[in-house]
């Protein structure tokens, strides 16, 4: 059996018993960085081995896991933190074993925490009809990706790093104009947390006269 566990996204209350559960009697814990899921089980004083995954990982590191699961073994499958698959590598694993597998392949989701419904919940914006595309690319087709998002007339809502968010503003701006209005929510469920409203223009200057808040990740929802 894989179970698909959700952790929490900043404040490590937020877990559910069921995944506590899961992840007390798994056989292997597969995660996305070991370093940040072995804080989550030593908070928790939960001792099991750890299988590190990744999108670009090597084929034997897919292989290793489909022989766990092949000799009866139960994996839980975290990622960093939120919802695996919801923008990281998880589904690419899950697809290759379900391929391999095929009907001998059990699955069960062990639901919880994502900033994507956390960030929908207070942005007061109706959440039955929406556009979720994850991050933006990093480098090539940014462009290209930008302008298409003018042809959704749906909220759109975004992840983005720190690292890029200036950036990713100023390309929201140069497609939409300075007074698109949207939704900003930053370091969710943490000690910092902050939700902005305002048109693109205002959270450019409001970021930009507090750049030390340019920390942890941004969900960005364009309404």
């Amino acid at each position: 059996m894989l179970y698909i566990v959700a952790t929490p996204i900043g404040n490590l209350k937020d877990i559910t018993l069921r995944a506590l559960e899961i992840l007390k009697s798994a056989d292997f814990v597969l995660a996305e960085d070991t370093r940040i899921t072995r804080k989550l089980l030593s908070h928790y004083k939960i001792g099991k081995p750890l299988v590190s995954y990744r999108e670009h990982s090597p084929l034997k590191i897919y292989n290793r896991i489909l022989r766990l699961l092949r000799e009866g073994k139960n994996l839980a499958l975290v990622t960093d933190a939120g919802t695996p698959g919801v923008s990281d590598p998880a589904a690419k694993l899950v697809n290759f074993l379900s391929d391999e597998l095929k009907k001998n392949f059990q699955i069960s989701p062990i639901p919880g925490p994502s900033a994507l419904t956390a960030a929908l919940s207070v942005s007061g914006i109706k959440g039955n009809d929406f556009v979720f595309l994850g991050f933006p690319p990093a480098k090539n087709k940014r462009r290209k990706f930008f302008d298409s998002l003018k042809k959704y007339d749906l909220p759109v809502v975004l992840y983005e790093s720190p690292h890029r968010f200036s950036r990713t503003l100023n390309d929201l701006k140069n497609v939409f104009g300075e007074k698109k209005e949207m939704v900003i929510c930053r370091e969710l469920t943490k000690i910092y947390e902050e939700i902005l409203r305002g048109t693109i223009q205002e959270i450019d200057e409001y970021f930009k006269n507090n750049s030390e808040k340019i920390k942890g990740e941004f969900v960005l929802i364009l309404n």
